[in-house]
């Protein structure tokens, strides 16, 4: 995932006058999505077995989705159970690779490189998105990558592409104009043509520099599954170009919000031709940049998965690649760089798999309070609220107010041990001790 924005390009800059929807929750719901499933309105009374009478918030379909592409359909994605949990541009070469990687509760290689083994990859039922057909592929390439941030290293435009990537020499005809859009036509154009979807990865570009309708070209054009790393928590320089683009104060940018807010700005991009995709969440797991200054630390990490998964993503996918720091490697978590990050990453997993279910339903629109994050889920009869300070928002107590018509008791606090009570108004209290902290809520109605 490219670091660097090229100086012979040029970007828009119509952006500066625009800001992304930094603070949660749900993306704006002016439009229909034209493929089944994605309705805006809930259709039942709560009930027994139904969920709540309020808006829906739109969405792709949730797992469904993958039921109209034989190849994610065969790898069992249509499945509620099944949530992805990737790793960006790791190798499977030795036959112990992935069931190390499947045994830290990864299920997807993104980019998975062209010396990995398909074989090992399929006898160990994982799945695989790859820039070009491994020897020996089959039923464990679910879909094609098509490129990483062009936004970034093409640009915005419809020039003329060289063929080379960044280091390799000229990229644009003109030099001084944009070819990103030609890069995704001519890279996709590459790829088989099967019932595998495409899926790109942007960066800066699309999520900062570009305007919208620059932006919205790449994100709706190409591809069936999108995302976007920006590393808020580790990247040098991004706080101040925050602030110039997005009038981002400096204190709000190493925040876990700030993840969630990506995945917002993509879902309003996406929402412009009226047809939406999945949308996954990339998540640095050490050092990323090589002039970066840091490292992620556990908790942020957590804070950062989890505040996208509020914001409606549909997959996780972990940057394993330590380019800085004192202990560089392109493993990290399967090496000792990653013995620090390694617990939390596996427990998050853990937690997903869990919660997979509950995060492939479709949620529900209520505002739990105007200083939080918050998504709301109806599964099996109790409802799931997931909760994190809002951007800026300080930490402490916080209280939460349940929809009209709700009523329960308590909140069990998943993965906690603990309960809080609610009173007779609906309205329960908890403590957010840090901007990275979550609370998991399973209200069980009566």
């Amino acid at each position: 995932m490219g670091r660097k924005r090229p100086p012979a390009v040029v970007f828009g800059i119509g952006f500066l006058a625009m800001s992304l929807t930094l603070v949660c929750c749900y993306p704006g719901d002016t439009w229909r999505d034209r493929r089944p499933g994605s309705g805006t309105s809930g259709p039942s009374p709560t009930g027994a077995g139904q969920g709540p009478k309020l808006p829906l918030v739109p969405w792709e379909g949730g797992p469904a989705y993958y039921g109209g592409f034989g190849a994610t359909a065969a790898a069992g994605w249509a499945d509620p159970s099944f949530f992805p949990i990737g790793v960006w541009l790791e190798s499977v070469v030795e036959p112990q690779d992935a069931p190390d990687d499947k045994a830290l509760g990864i299920t997807t290689y993104v980019g998975l490189t062209s010396t990995s083994n398909a074989q090992f990859v399929r006898d160990n039922g994982m799945a695989a998105l790859t820039n070009k057909p491994l020897a020996g592929h089959g039923k464990e390439t679910v879909g094609w990558v098509i490129d990483d941030e062009p936004d970034m290293w093409a640009g915005a435009g419809d020039a003329e592409w060289t063929g080379n990537h960044p280091g390799e020499g000229p990229l644009c005809v003109p030099e001084d104009q944009g070819c990103g859009y030609t890069v995704m036509k001519k890279q996709k154009g590459r790829l088989p043509k099967d019932d595998r979807p495409h899926y790109a990865n942007y960066g800066k570009g699309v999520m900062i520099w570009q305007t919208e309708p620059e932006a919205g070209k790449f994100v709706n054009d190409y591809t069936d599954i999108i995302s976007a790393d920006v590393y808020w928590y580790t990247s040098n320089g991004i706080c101040e170009e925050a602030k110039t683009y997005l009038n981002l104060p400096l204190d709000q940018c190493r925040l876990s919000a700030n993840y969630g807010a990506l995945i917002d700005k993509l879902r309003r991009l996406d929402a412009q031709d009226g047809r939406l995709q999945p949308i996954f969440a990339v998540i640095e797991v050490g050092w990323p940049g090589a002039d970066d200054r840091r490292e992620i630390e556990p908790q942020e990490l957590a804070g950062a998965v989890m505040n996208s998964l509020i914001h409606e993503a549909r997959g996780i996918v972990y940057f394993n690649h330590n380019f800085g720091g004192p202990c560089q490697s392109q493993h990290v978590l399967r090496d000792t760089c990653g013995d620090r990050i390694r617990p939390t990453v596996v427990e998050l997993n853990k937690r997903v798999k869990q919660l997979a279910p509950v995060l492939n339903s479709q949620s529900y629109k209520h505002r739990f309070s105007d200083r939080l994050d918050t998504m709301l889920k109806y599964h099996q009869g109790a409802y799931y609220v997931f909760s994190m300070l809002g951007r800026g928002e300080k930490p402490g107590a916080h209280a939460l107010t349940l929809p009209a018509g709700m009523r329960a008791s308590q909140a069990e606090v998943l993965f906690e041990g603990r309960t809080v009570p609610i009173d007779g108004t609906g309205k329960f209290v908890d403590t957010f001790e840090a901007e990275y902290s979550y609370h998991i809520y399973k209200i069980t109605p009566g």
